[in-house]
């Protein structure tokens, strides 16, 4: 690493190398999912006052991170983090080559000035400091809600879908943007990938000034700073004389704290200052915490305290009081003897809606043998929806039942071809769809009789918060 940074940077001492740009923007990177996990874990115990901010996180993040930004980029030339390393960002001359390496050693201060980022380049370095990452994340996000679960499924359920041509203007404008996650969106990820490893090779081997297609874009480049870039750092944020003649204001004004005049020009630049020594504390704290939660000598302390503690088994209320021994309306091996019906199997009746007071399509659960044996679950246990062995891509619902990850997101969608056979009621549909013996004899719609189990677990018929964005693939 060391003759990596020695072999590029050559006779131009601040020119950072890349290793200390990918660092800088791993720790950038860190930031938003740690500060949204704090704000998760204190949304548990404070849900009426912090949810909403939690929901909004993403853009008040937006928001939070242009102040300090804009701040930082006008105050130290840099972003927050790219300060916490010692980088700056300058304007690239629009001369030859792009350097004045003599007027650097004789007029370090007349070339600060003259390179130093003008309102316009700031307003540049922010719409890629911070709305470029914010509309990758929004556009993240949507993939993986709207289409990496689709393509997952198949084009027979893309099908499904199609554009809605009598629909309103809001839910066409949705169908394109699915259809452009699903079609376009992945080559435009990789050419974001792909473009970022280009100009870091080109960076890394000295062929080019910027680190980053983007960069390249508003003419900004990456520096270290100087002695001259300290000297005016402290120039500007030295503290001024006290008085009204500090703060500029007539005689008369007030001059107290919470002044819109004093919070400008006094608290607000101190108060963004201060993340300076947050950053660093809030990193020692991180790995502390690390540590703690790691050591044998945590674990003995937890484990003092639960020895007289003893917990009941955990229990979910709505679940069949005795597992059938024969699928719901299968036909017995005694040709004889009549098919049993799903009341009189056994299985204690299916549970009923509190809202609509009708019974809901489930299956029976996986057998006790099966639940008692957690450690050969995923290699040889049956999938309850479709009774596969092994389970196709185990996913889990809410209530810690796993089944393949195709049958339970079309059943919690309710696009499932056994919900949808029940529901119709047509015989040759459920021998066509493999749902024979699902049901009790008779047919006949069941549309307003039953509920398909839509939004619902398959086995308890519980509702699965969030529909099948609240689904969790299990790794194996």
């Amino acid at each position: 690493m060391e003759f990596m940074t020695a072999l590029q940077s050559g006779l131009d001492e601040q020119k950072p190398s890349l290793f200390e740009l990918l660092s800088e923007q791993q720790l950038a990177s860190l930031i938003p999912p740690s500060l949204r996990y704090l704000l998760a874990v204190a949304t548990h115990r404070n849900p009426r006052y912090l949810l909403r901010i939690l929901n909004s996180f993403d853009e008040l993040y937006a928001l939070l991170s242009l102040l300090v930004e804009r701040h930082y980029l006008k105050v130290y030339s840099g972003g927050f983090t790219e300060n916490f390393y010692g980088l700056k960002r300058e304007r690239v001359l629009r001369i030859k080559g792009g350097e004045v390496r003599r007027a650097q050693l004789g007029a370090p201060n007349e070339v600060r000035e003259t390179l130093k980022l003008r309102d316009s380049d700031v307003w540049k370095n922010l719409a890629i400091t911070v709305l470029l990452p914010y509309v990758k994340r929004k556009l993240d996000e949507s993939y993986d809600i709207h289409a990496a679960s689709v393509n997952m499924l198949g084009p027979s359920y893309r099908d499904r879908e199609q554009y809605p041509i009598e629909g309103t203007v809001r839910q066409r404008i949705f169908w394109l943007y699915k259809w452009f996650l699903r079609k376009v969106y992945p080559s435009v990820n990789a050419a974001y990938y792909f473009s970022l490893l280009a100009f870091n090779l080109a960076y890394l081997f000295d062929g080019s000034k910027y680190h980053s297609p983007f960069l390249w874009l508003v003419g900004t480049r990456m520096r270290r700073l100087n002695a001259a870039d300290g000297r005016a750092i402290a120039l500007a944020t030295q503290p001024k004389l006290a008085g009204p003649a500090r703060l500029g204001a007539r005689p008369g004004q007030t001059t107290s704290i919470f002044s819109p005049r004093t919070m400008t020009q006094t608290v607000y630049p101190r108060l963004l200052s201060s993340l300076k020594i947050l950053l660093p504390t809030s990193i020692f704290a991180l790995k502390f915490l690390e540590w703690w939660h790691a050591s044998d000598f945590a674990r003995q302390l937890s484990r003092k305290a639960n020895e007289g503690l003893e917990l009941p088994p955990p229990t979910i209320s709505g679940l069949p009081t005795s597992t059938p021994k024969r699928r719901v309306g299968t036909a017995s091996d005694d040709p004889e003897k009549p098919t049993t019906s799903r009341r009189d199997s056994g299985y204690g009746g299916p549970p009923i809606s509190s809202t609509t007071r009708i019974p809901i399509l489930t299956v029976p659960a996986p057998a006790p043998a099966e639940q008692s044996n957690p450690d050969s679950s995923n290699t040889t246990s049956l999938c309850p929806i479709c009774l596969n062995s092994p389970i196709q891509t185990p996913t889990a619902a809410q209530t810690g039942y796993v089944y393949c990850y195709t049958c339970i997101y079309k059943w919690v969608d309710g696009t499932h071809p056994r919900q949808e056979a029940f529901m119709e009621g047509n015989a040759n549909a459920e021998d066509e769809e493999g749902a024979k013996g699902w049901c009790e004899e008779g047919g006949g719609s069941r549309v307003g009789k039953w509920e398909s189990g839509r939004d619902r677990d398959a086995v308890t018929g519980r509702r699965v918060l969030g529909g099948t964005g609240g689904l969790r693939r299990v790794m194996v």
